[in-house]
C-alpha cells in the first residue's frame, strides 16, 4: 500500500486506495451499475401488514364481545349501526401502535407494557371524542372497561401466539436474515454468540476486517454481495480504511449495514441514551442525580442485615457448634485466607464441614478435581467431609459466619465469592476483575448452578456479568434466588 501524498497524472483514472472497484473509472461511486431492492424487505413488508390486520381483527372481537355482554342503553354507540365508529377506534389503536414502534422488528414489538399503554391512550382519546363531539351517543361504562380491557388481552395474546409461531418457524430456518460478520476473529466469534442469541439471523460468513485493506478487498465485498446477503455488521473497532467505499457499494446492492460495538458491552449494558454531537452519533453515559447513594445504600443493608441475622441465628449457631464438637475432633470453625478487596488477603470464617487435615489431603485428590481448568477445586463425593459437614453444605450453612465478615467490611452479602490462594495463583490476567468489587457470601455465580459449573470460565463470565450489571435490584434478585436454591439444594456439595 502506497503511503504519503498521491499525485494525480494527466489523462489517468485516479484509483481508490486499498480498494479497487469493478465499476468503470468514469462512474460515479453512488451510482449502481444495476438497481436493486433491499434485501430483507420482503420479511418485513409482510410483518407489519399481518400484525396490523392481526391487532384490526381481534380489537373488533374485543368490541363486539363488550357489546354483547356490556349494559345495554338506549342511546349507546354501536358497531353495528356505526362502522365509522368501529373505523375510529381502529384508527386510533393502530396509529398508536406505529408510532411507539410496536410493529418494527426485534423484541420491541413484544413490549406488552407499551402495548397496554397505547390501547389504554387510544380509549382515552376515543372517550374525549364521544364527550366532545357526539354528546347524543354514549357507551356505558362497563362496555366501555370490557372493551380496554378485552382489546389489550387479545392484542397482546395475539403478539404472543405470533412471537411463538415465528419462533417457531426461525428454528426451522425460516424467516432469517441473511447476515455476514466482517471484524477480527475474536470479536466475530462474540458478534456470532450475540446474533444466535437474537434468533432473528442466519450467519452465512465472516471474514477479517484486514481483509479489506489487502488487493482483494473489492473481492471480499464481490463475495458478500453473491451470497445474498441481507445485512452486514462490522464488529471491529479497528478502522477501516476507506469506509465510504464500503457503505456505498453494500448500499448500492440493497444490503443494510450494522456496526456491532463489540469490547464495549459492560459499558452499553448500562442503559445509554442516543443523541447527535456535531452531526455525528454519541453514546451518553449519565451519572445518577446523587452519584455513590446506591453503593452506600448496599453498606448499610449489607451491615444491618448482618447484624440482625447473626442476633437471629445465634441459637442456630450454637446448635450446630453442638453437632460439629459430637461429630469429629477439632475446632468448630475453620478460618482460611481468601484473596477479596484489590488483592488484599482476609481470613474469612466458616463452620468446620472437613477434618482437620484437609488441607493437606487435597494435594492427594487433586487428580480428581471435577473442575475443568483446574483453577478451582470441586469434588461431589470429597472423602474430607464429615457427616454434619455434608448436612451443613447442603444447606449452606457452612456459610453462617461470614456474617462476621460482612460486619468486619471484608465481605458483602451479594458479590462475587473470595477464592484460597491456591486458587488466585492460577488466575489469568482477565480473571481479576472479580477483585476489584468486595467479594460476597453469595453471588449470580451461585444461584446460577454452583457447584454444576465445572468450568471456571464460566464462573468469571457470570461474576463478570454481576459487575457490569450492577443494581440494589439486582441485589435483591440475587438474594431471593439464593433463598430458593438453598431450600432446592442445588449444586451444593
Amino acid at each position: 500500500m502506497t503511503k504519503g501524498p498521491r499525485h494525480i497524472t494527466e489523462n489517468l483514472p485516479v484509483q481508490v486506495p486499498s480498494l479497487k472497484s469493478s465499476k468503470p473509472y468514469n462512474l460515479d461511486l453512488r451510482a449502481p451499475v444495476f438497481a436493486s431492492i433491499r434485501k430483507g424487505l420482503g420479511i418485513a413488508l409482510f410483518r407489519t401488514p399481518f400484525l396490523i390486520a392481526i391487532d384490526c381483527i381481534l380489537i373488533s372481537m374485543a368490541w363486539r364481545v363488550a357489546e354483547v355482554y356490556g349494559t345495554p342503553l338506549a342511546s349507546v354507540w354501536k358497531i353495528g349501526r356505526n362502522p365509522q365508529f368501529l373505523f375510529l377506534i381502529l384508527i386510533l389503536a393502530v396509529g398508536l401502535l406505529i408510532s411507539r414502534g410496536l410493529y418494527d422488528a426485534g423484541g420491541k414489538r413484544r413490549d406488552y407494557f407499551r402495548i397496554t399503554q397505547s390501547l389504554t391512550l387510544s380509549h382515552v382519546f376515543l372517550l374525549l371524542i364521544a364527550f366532545f363531539y357526539q354528546p347524543g351517543y354514549f357507551v356505558s361504562r362497563s362496555t366501555f372497561i370490557l372493551s380496554w380491557f378485552l382489546s389489550v388481552l387479545f392484542v397482546c395474546l395475539g403478539r404472543f401466539v405470533a412471537d411463538g409461531a415465528v419462533e417457531y418457524l426461525r428454528e426451522k430456518g425460516a424467516v432469517l436474515y441473511p447476515a455476514y460478520l466482517l471484524g477480527h476473529p475474536k470479536d466475530v466469534s462474540a458478534a456470532a454468540a450475540l446474533l444466535e442469541r437474537e434468533g432473528r439471523y442466519r450467519i452465512l460468513g465472516t471474514s477479517d476486517i484486514l481483509s479489506l485493506e489487502e488487493e482483494d478487498g473489492e473481492e471480499t465485498i464481490s463475495h458478500i454481495i453473491s451470497l445474498g446477503v441481507a445485512e452486514v455488521f462490522i464488529c471491529s473497532s479497528y478502522p477501516i480504511e476507506n469506509p465510504m467505499f464500503l457503505y456505498w457499494r453494500l448500499r448500492n446492492a440493497g444490503i443494510t449495514l450494522y456496526v456491532l460495538p463489540i469490547g464495549l458491552e459492560p459499558l452499553l449494558l448500562q442503559k445509554p441514551d442516543f443523541l447527535m454531537v456535531g452531526g455525528l452519533p454519541a453514546t451518553r453515559f449519565s451519572p445518577p442525580f446523587i452519584s455513590g447513594t446506591d453503593f452506600l445504600v448496599k453498606r448499610g443493608f449489607d451491615f444491618l442485615t448482618a447484624a440482625i441475622a447473626l442476633l437471629l441465628t445465634a441459637p442456630l449457631y450454637l446448635i450446630i457448634a453442638l453437632l460439629i464438637r459430637l461429630d469429629s475432633a477439632g475446632p468448630i470453625f475453620y478460618r482460611q485466607t481468601r484473596v477479596g478487596l484489590r488483592g488484599q488477603q482476609f481470613k474469612v470464617w466458616k463452620f468446620r464441614t472437613m477434618v482437620t487435615n484437609a488441607d493437606q489431603l487435597q494435594k492427594d485428590l487433586e487428580s480428581q478435581n471435577e473442575m475443568q481448568d483446574g483453577i478451582m477445586f470441586k469434588m461431589k463425593h470429597d472423602p474430607r467431609i464429615t457427616k454434619i459437614g455434608n448436612v451443613l453444605r447442603r444447606f449452606s450453612l457452612d456459610e453462617l459466619p461470614q456474617l462476621f465478615n460482612v460486619l468486619f467490611g471484608e465481605m458483602s452479602l451479594i458479590g462475587p465469592r473470595p477464592f484460597p490462594l491456591r486458587d488466585v495463583e492460577k488466575f489469568d490476567d482477565h480473571h481479576f476483575i472479580r477483585h476489584e468489587v468486595l467479594p460476597g457470601i453469595t453471588g449470580l455465580w451461585q444461584v446460577s448452578g454452583r457447584s454444576e459449573i465445572t468450568d471456571f470460565e464460566e464462573v468469571v463470565r457470570l461474576d463478570t456479568t454481576y459487575i457490569e450489571n450492577w443494581s440494589l435490584w439486582l441485589d435483591f434478585q440475587i438474594l431471593l434466588r439464593t433463598v430458593k436454591v438453598v431450600f432446592q439444594r442445588r449444586g451444593a456439595y
